[in-house]
């Protein structure tokens, strides 16, 4: 089976630096140096679609642009490239949402795959007019989840749940193909809604280790469940011709995250309610390690490698995935080949810029992938099967 690659849509705004956002960070507007607009995150697509990635991840939440209305804009400048789109379950109806995923699957031609994303953050969910606690809205989504899966199937749906009430609620026109629900959570009641109604359970980028215990977490209640998962893992990624280069440029970036911006960040991320997002800041610790322990010959900030390749240097800055791996384009796919190893199926990759990282990593590694028989370029499947 052919490992599946997906891209990163930067409706926040992208740059040749870190551009912040992301689970649990504060509210602003979408920076960097290159705004967010149709026409550039097209741009980002479309190399996207060239090179080989399935599909883009679209991020959710008040510090980026709403990813429905932006993948469905840019969904008409392509023509192969599923969208990722995160969004919350009880911000709308799980009848509204059921048919509007039915409606994005018939006008892009199924390409559609849905991130649900809870939501770990209290303060950013009463912002958007839910009080429910964090527990609460877990229970949610699985009322939630059950209400669309049965939609789609096509039957007509009546639920007076804990948290949610439809009644006789059904779809003129049903998805085809169903999209697949992609989901992540590190908690206990998380891992329940995972095993019920996840096709692929996504996990931030932890060391191979934590990893495992994760996938044999969530392999043992889908079991209990009478089913079956994939897993994917969500990473940026710094690779180039050397590992000294891909190093220097993780240095690069580093060296421009201001101190009080770390601060600031560290002290927002430090309140979140969510386990996946206390799990990052422990890799990094929340500060720059000083020189000279931290830093290798060569001058690569190896105090944040937590394992070979792996670096948790973007978290200072960023909240939600935190992790990259950095290094040669053979290192960095012996990282993916070792994660493969422990059931890793999917990739969600991201890189700064987002557009030339793309190529970095389609010119660099997917080829050596390719060489050891762990992937396909998506249209060269395609064409074998017709």
């Amino acid at each position: 089976m052919s490992l599946t690659f997906h891209w990163f849509l930067p409706t926040n705004g992208d740059s040749r630096h870190v551009v912040g956002g992301g689970h649990g960070t504060p509210v602003t507007a979408a920076g960097g140096d290159r705004p967010p607009t149709v026409g550039y995150l097209s741009q980002i697509a479309r190399a996207a679609e060239d090179l080989g990635f399935v599909g883009a991840l679209t991020p959710t939440g008040a510090w980026c642009e709403d990813a429905w209305l932006t993948t469905a804009m840019v969904s008409q400048n392509t023509e192969r490239l599923k969208f990722l789109v995160a969004f919350r379950p009880g911000f709308v109806s799980p009848t509204l949402a059921a048919q509007m995923a039915s409606t994005f699957q018939r006008q892009t031609g199924g390409r559609l795959l849905l991130n649900v994303v809870t939501g770990g953050e209290s303060h950013e969910q009463r912002a958007y007019g839910d009080f429910l606690d964090k527990d609460a809205r877990y229970a949610r989504t699985g009322e939630f989840l059950q209400v669309v899966r049965e939609l789609w199937d096509g039957g007509t749906v009546d639920l007076a749940g804990e948290h949610l009430q439809v009644e006789d609620a059904r779809l003129a026109r049903v998805p085809d193909p169903v999209p697949e629900i992609y989901f992540g959570g590190s908690s206990p009641v998380a891992g329940e809604v995972a095993a019920r109604h996840a096709d692929v359970y996504l996990t931030w980028g932890e060391p191979p280790a934590a990893v495992a215990e994760k996938i044999t977490w969530i392999r043992t209640l889908a079991e209990k469940e009478g089913r079956s998962i994939r897993f994917g893992i969500r990473l940026h990624v710094i690779t180039r011709d050397t590992s000294e280069q891909a190093w220097a440029e993780a240095q690069r970036l580093l060296d421009g995250f201001d101190p009080e911006t770390i601060a600031a960040v560290q002290t927002g991320l430090a309140r979140s309610e969510s386990e996946g997002q206390r799990r990052m800041l422990a890799l990094h610790g929340g500060g720059i390690p000083q020189a000279p322990d931290s830093v290798r010959a060569g001058g690569t900030p190896t105090g944040l490698e937590i394992h070979p390749n792996l670096w948790a240097g973007i978290g200072l800055v960023r909240g939600g995935a935190g992790t990259a791996l950095v290094g040669s384009h053979t290192e960095v796919a012996e990282r993916i080949a070792e994660y493969h190893r422990l059931g890793i199926d999917e990739f969600v990759l991201s890189g700064y810029p987002h557009l030339e990282e793309a190529y970095w990593f389609g010119e660099g590694v997917l080829p050596r992938l390719a060489a050891q028989g762990l992937w396909t370029h998506p249209s060269y499947e395609a064409d074998r099967v017709a």
